[in-house]
């Protein structure tokens, strides 16, 4: 986002108060000085009070009466001059800026910005952070961002109310903090090793979220954890990112088996899509019980279907689960140790596969 250092004073300082000051310190009053330069008080009290201007001739003047420097006048004058310029025109702009602001408010997620720091309140500053945010160069582009045909793609939840404003802004905020972290170079050649490397940190579930981070950025793939606003059911986003495949996550659930469940789902887009197209955007709107509910979508179910089928071995699991409606824990943790697996993505793999999330369970599924 751009910063800019404002040295413009709030209010601009007339020589004419330097003068007043003057005065006192001297003893002396408007009356005294005025007859010694040879003015009428009425014209020097017109100075002190900012309505006239000193000139090389007063500033010689005040020289003589007050042993201060003529240069001295003519430059606390000169900076006057310019202060007040300087004070006009940020008036202008911060009139001119509220204006636009006032034109794009309705386009963006002020609450949603506001809560996450992005934007402080002024004008000045946030009509930039937008414009940086969005990748736009004027407020027009911001209409046609948001009428972009690409986030038709979006998942809609039957569920969940969504406000396209607020995921659009996220959307681009992700994708702003995206472009400025910089990873190794990528190579879907090594999506098996990536895999490996992935399975064992959620085994561990150690500083998860850090960890896996840093190993996705190792294999060239950012991860930008970013948290929702109101009305933004997101899971997450895939997307290029100068020319590194990037993944936002909301972690919205905080649970280790949602959290593992879209990384996967994001990967499978990766993978699956992303390489084979620079422009796509893939974003994530469901909950992990609706996912059954889009078969028609098959980019949806391809990412799914790689999230599941290499989190979990599917000859192995076939056998495993056979289609029971119940599996105690025990089983879980045996079939789980015996897999590299953590227990809580076997009970979730369950859940998804029966439909049914509100069983009992021991198994610890936070992320820790």
């Amino acid at each position: 986002m751009r910063t800019t250092e404002n040295t413009t004073p709030l209010k601009a300082t007339h020589p004419g108060s330097i003068i007043l000051d003057e005065l006192t310190a001297n003893d002396l009053t408007q009356s005294d000085l005025a007859k010694q330069i040879g003015y009428k008080k009425s014209q020097l009290n017109e100075i002190i009070k900012g309505k006239r201007s000193i000139n090389a001739d007063l500033a010689v003047l005040l020289e003589k009466a007050l042993g201060v420097d003529a240069e001295y006048w003519l430059e606390v004058q000169k900076n006057y001059d310019l202060d007040n310029a300087r004070v006009r025109l940020n008036k202008q702009k911060r009139l001119e800026a509220l204006e636009k602001w006032k034109m794009i408010k309705d386009q963006i997620p002020v609450s949603f910005f506001k809560k996450e720091k992005v934007i402080s309140g002024d004008p000045v500053k946030d009509n930039d952070t937008i414009k940086d945010i969005y990748g736009i160069q004027n407020f027009e582009e911001l209409i046609i961002v948001n009428t972009n045909p690409v986030y038709a793609r979006f998942r809609k939840s039957t569920k969940l109310q969504v406000n396209p404003i607020n995921v659009i802004g996220w959307v681009k905020l992700v994708q702003f903090k995206g472009g400025q972290l910089n990873v190794a170079d990528f190579d879907y050649k090594r999506k098996d090793e990536l895999i490996t490397e992935l399975k064992n940190i959620i085994v561990r579930n150690s500083d998860t979220l850090n960890r896996t981070k840093q190993v996705l950025s190792d294999f060239g793939i950012k991860l930008i954890y970013q948290r929702k606003g109101e009305k933004t059911p997101i899971d997450g986003i895939t997307f290029w990112s100068n020319g590194s495949p990037a993944i936002g996550m909301t972690l919205r659930h905080k649970r280790l088996d949602n959290f593992v469940f879209t990384l996967f789902h994001e990967l499978g887009h990766i993978y699956e899509h992303l390489i084979n197209n620079s422009e796509a955007e893939f974003v994530d709107l469901y909950q992990p019980g609706e996912r059954k509910m889009n078969k028609g979508d098959k980019e949806e179910v391809e990412a799914d279907r790689f999230a599941l089928n290499h989190l979990i071995d599917p000859v192995k699991w076939k056998y495993f689960f056979r289609n029971r409606e119940v599996i105690s824990d025990h089983e879980i943790i045996s079939f789980a140790r015996i897999n590299n697996i953590h227990p809580c993505i076997v009970r979730g793999r369950i859940n998804h596969d029966t439909g049914n999330y509100r069983v009992k369970t021991s198994i610890d599924n936070s992320i820790n």
